[in-house]
């Protein structure tokens, strides 16, 4: 598949027709809605639109409305191909707080390179018990210096009903988790997600976000899935192209808060 084809089978299995575990999904003749029903708004918000220039500001009044009658903080996430492709400035003069760009990277899991294949030799553990997870989140947090409680309620939850979904990795030096990570495996998709791929700075340099990758793409092709894909950050996108990933267009979180944490007025 060229990336043409990779762009347009994403957009259609992992922005159009997706449905996560613990969520229900609303689609409008203009938008794709995901609305989380377990962790106040982990996975909620507008994933996928198509406008014109005409009527895009009617509808992203409507889109604030609907989540605000909800009272859900909401995120729109704009691809760089979307239309109308001033959409993100748009969202702006709306108030909503637009990330740093993503790069969304794909790889053919038929064409992954020999690295990735081979045995790990690092102390990856796959976390089964959602108790077990806090020690995964401490490791998110002080990397990012920030509060991912309601993302592991999302996650543990996701993990006791869900185990098909979601498979999480721990790699270890000694009995402490130092890097973190995590999959999840959506039906009738050809795109396995990974997400988190985060080290604490004092055990970086020593191979475990490349450990993390090879465990995820080993699983991936133990299960039958075709294409692994990250949204990337700078940190982790030259890893990435080394590994054979293309990145096949940039996306931006714009976030509108109903109620605006105090850290980010």
């Amino acid at each position: 598949m060229d990336q043409a084809e990779i762009l347009a089978l994403y957009d259609q299995q992992q922005r159009r027709d997706v449905v996560y575990p613990h969520t229900r999904c609303e689609t409008t003749p203009y938008t794709v809605r995901t609305i989380d029903v377990v962790s106040a708004g982990e996975i909620t918000g507008v994933f996928y639109s198509q406008m014109a220039e005409a009527n895009a500001d009617t509808v992203i009044e409507g889109e604030i409305r609907f989540f605000r009658d909800l009272g859900h903080n909401f995120e729109w996430k704009v691809f760089t191909h979307d239309q109308p492709t001033d959409l993100k400035d748009r969202l702006a003069r709306y108030g909503f707080e637009v990330g740093e760009a993503e790069a969304i990277m794909v790889l053919d899991t038929q064409h992954a390179p020999d690295a990735l294949r081979q045995p790990v030799q690092a102390d990856v553990r796959q976390i089964t018990n959602p108790d077990e997870l806090d020690a995964v989140r401490k490791v998110l947090e002080t990397v990012w210096d920030d509060d991912f409680t309601g993302l592991f309620t999302r996650l543990a939850t996701d993990l006791r009903d869900n185990p098909d979904y979601l498979t999480v990795f721990a790699a270890y030096i000694g009995n402490t988790p130092v890097s973190a990570a995590w999959m999840s495996f959506l039906p009738n998709n050809d795109f396995v997600g990974l997400w988190g791929g985060s080290t604490l700075a004092e055990y970086r340099g020593r191979g475990l976000y490349t450990a993390l990758l090879a465990v995820r793409l080993q699983a991936a092709l133990g299960r039958g899935y075709r294409f692994l894909t990250v949204d990337a950050g700078p940190m982790s996108r030259p890893i990435l192209e080394k590994l054979g990933f293309i990145q096949i267009t940039t996306a931006y979180p714009c976030i509108w808060y109903q109620n605006k944490p105090a850290e980010s007025a």
